[in-house]
């Protein structure tokens, strides 16, 4: 059977998505890439805010057109959208034949496995993935769910608490992609830095970075999504002693006020974020730092926002995104008084942005003169100027690019040098060095 895929929401998603495909890849099913030539389309939803949820329905009826006026004989929806509103959509969306909520992935070979009469499949994780981005990079998720209970943050509710997977099977699966030609392994979970706690009662992470970086293969080794009051001081030293790690720290702030970060039970305060921070450009020369905010969550008064736009200010991250406060249902905030008016959030998203625009330029320029290492990934058609990502930049398509010119022809998935000749707010442009002949 052709089975077309559909992987909507974060990366984290994506693993499990390769998974399935993974699963269905075994010589009796082709995965396709084009919708129109499916005979089943899955698709793995996103649900944690409004604009998720609302892409995810819209790509459903979307593909729901399929049936009725393609090859398309099944349409099967997971993720977490069929994991938290399953009972609801059932009753809405009759043109949808499944719907498989998380919890029932152990079974998924079983359930897809009787819509399309194959009893063959490999259990759900079990079966090596079917990697869906560059062959040269992937990502390890190395635990399930999150116990951190943020007041605003459904995702406890929809993959549970933080279960780490263990060390040893981490390796393996890591040994199986650096085979496979990766070069640049990704670290991923709802908390990298709560690695290990549940399993082995320790955060673990470091123990994890030290086995992998043993692994013949990879060139670089990135981690995402590290909580700032988890980043200690075993955890830094740790990483400057691991050359393959890249000092790129992913650390999803929410907000730069105390008393806004206590009403989102988020650990730490400010000012040891500072400190955090500060100890990070003391120990890594060209260090990376990324954030998140979250504008106009409830009772954010202008005083909180001013502090964090002082608190912006003060950090100068090189990367920073910010979406506005979308309340959900079930969670300690979605009942929270002191709303704050769409109007007023959309105002000081954009001019936090504008803040960020600013920054992100005077922190570009410090590369301006620098010879990177770039990972190349495409050409343009037009000019011929290659693209690629320096160890600045992550895979997930939030960061920026470095374009750069050479006289020669390089494959992708390689690794040059790159001497950097001007600075954008988010993109790199340069020329490639050329190794001086003697």
């Amino acid at each position: 059977m052709k089975i077309g895929f559909v992987s909507l929401g974060c990366c984290k998603n994506l693993v499990d998505s390769e998974k399935m495909m993974g699963m269905l890849n075994n010589g009796r099913h082709e995965i396709v890439h084009d919708a129109k030539t499916a005979e089943m389309i899955i698709i793995n939803t996103c649900g944690f805010i409004n604009s998720a949820k609302e892409e995810a329905i819209s790509t459903i009826l979307e593909m729901a057109r399929y049936k009725q006026e393609g090859n398309c004989k099944k349409l099967v929806v997971t993720g977490c959208l069929a994991q938290r509103y399953k009972a609801d959509l059932e009753k809405e969306m009759p043109e949808v034949d499944a719907f498989i909520s998380i919890a029932e992935y152990p079974r998924l070979h079983e359930i897809i496995g009787s819509m399309i009469e194959d009893d063959q499949l490999q259990v759900f994780g079990k079966c090596e993935r079917l990697l869906s981005s560059k062959p040269w990079t992937a990502y390890l998720k190395i635990a399930e769910g999150c116990s951190n209970h943020c007041t605003y943050c459904a995702i406890p509710l929809i993959r549970g608490d933080n279960v780490s997977v263990p060390l040893e099977q981490l390796v393996e699966e890591a040994k199986r992609l650096a085979a496979r030609g990766v070069k640049e392994l990704v670290l991923i979970a709802q908390d990298t830095t709560k690695y290990g706690v549940d399993r082995y009662g320790k955060r673990s992470l470091i123990d994890l970075l030290k086995a992998v970086h043993e692994i013949e293969g990879f060139h670089w080794i990135r981690i995402l999504y590290m909580y700032p009051d988890e980043i200690d001081e075993e955890l830094l030293m740790g990483m400057t002693k691991l050359p393959k790690v890249v000092p790129y720290f992913d650390i999803p702030m929410q907000h730069g006020d105390d008393h806004m970060l206590r009403l989102m039970n988020r650990r730490g305060s400010v000012a040891e974020v500072k400190a955090l921070v500060e100890r990070i450009r003391e120990l890594f020369a060209f260090p990376t730092l990324r954030t998140t905010y979250i504008v106009g969550f409830p009772q954010e008064s202008e005083d909180a926002f001013e502090n964090m736009i002082d608190f912006t200010k003060a950090i100068c991250w090189d990367r920073m995104g910010a979406f506005t406060y979308s309340p959900e249902e079930d969670t300690p905030a979605y009942t929270m008084e002191g709303a704050i008016p769409e109007e007023v959030k959309e105002q000081r998203l954009a001019q936090l942005m504008e803040l960020q625009e600013r920054i992100s330029y005077d922190q570009s320029q410090r590369w301006v003169g620098q010879v990177l290492e770039v990972l190349v990934e495409s050409q343009e058609g037009l000019t011929g100027r290659y693209r690629g990502r320096a160890a600045n930049s992550a895979p997930d398509g939030v960061d920026g690019m470095i374009t750069f010119t050479s006289e020669r022809e390089i494959p992708f998935g390689t690794f040059v040098e790159v001497l950097v000749t001007n600075a954008l707010p988010h993109d790199l442009q340069g020329v490639e060095k050329v190794a001086e002949r003697v």
